[in-house]
């Protein structure tokens, strides 16, 4: 079996599709998908991306099927800090910026913390961990009891929202480092219950800061149509107060 086509039949299989749904959507017929995921015919670069497309296949792993099937990467990957990219990165800076006096991040696809706005970096100020210098992963800075883990009060439900998530985001696309910290704080042990959280898409979070308890919830945002994997494989977390108290405190961090 060659190279792109087992790697098609894996993303074909992953998303549970058969040679005949797979064709019917990619408009071709499944005697030629058999035929390229068997090798018994090389496919074109553009039919490899026609049937990526379909298989809703990450940016990052179309690159990893042309090379495999002999051609040049379609999509680059740039550093944020590029100056192909900086159009892109002022925008999310002015995001970031906009949202003040509450946190936002920009996360990579291993939850790591790429950009802060300065509420961020003020209401971390007196956390005095190593989990906040660079790299800053979210999930581990919000897990780990040396971070956040302490001072959260609903962590239990906090974890299952985080688990789902990154469940369902290796589901999609597998990758090694996010993996590993998926077993380290997020894979359930035997018997071990599940908090059901209201939503997905507004996370609820309820953390001690300042002899308060703040409640916040966080959306995220992420590029429509991104051509560069950097930017398919990031993502904007915004905290947003959930009551006057919360809201009071972050402005007030910020006029310190």
């Amino acid at each position: 079996m060659s190279a792109v086509g087992s790697l098609l039949r894996e993303w074909r299989n992953r998303r549970r599709l058969s040679q005949l749904d797979l064709a019917n959507a990619a408009e071709v017929s499944a005697r030629h998908v058999s035929l390229v995921e068997t090798g018994n015919s090389r496919p074109s670069a553009n039919m490899i991306l026609r049937l990526a497309e379909k298989l809703d296949v990450p940016l990052r792993e179309r690159n990893r099927l042309l090379r495999a099937g002999g051609f040049a990467e379609r999509f680059p990957e740039r550093p944020l800090d590029d100056d192909a990219l900086a159009t892109e990165s002022g925008a999310l800076r002015r995001v970031l910026h906009a949202h003040e006096p509450y946190p936002a991040v920009v996360l990579d696809r291993g939850w790591n913390v790429v950009m802060a706005n300065r509420a961020v970096t003020a209401f971390l100020a007196d956390t005095g961990s190593e989990l906040t210098e660079p790299p800053m992963n979210l999930v581990r800075l919000g897990l780990d009891p040396r971070g956040l883990a302490g001072r959260i009060v609903n962590l239990t439900e906090v974890r299952s929202v985080f688990r789902r998530r990154i469940a369902r985001q290796l589901a999609i696309a597998p990758d090694p480092e996010l993996s590993a910290v998926y077993e380290e704080y997020l894979a359930a042990e035997p018997g071990q219950p599940l908090a059901e959280s209201e939503s997905d898409i507004v996370i609820p979070m309820i953390i001690r800061a300042g002899g308060r308890v703040l409640r916040l919830f966080s959306t995220i945002t992420t590029f429509g149509t991104p051509m560069d994997v950097t930017l398919a494989e990031i993502a904007v977390e915004s905290y947003y107060p959930q009551d006057d108290e919360t809201d009071d405190y972050f402005r007030g961090l910020m006029s310190q």
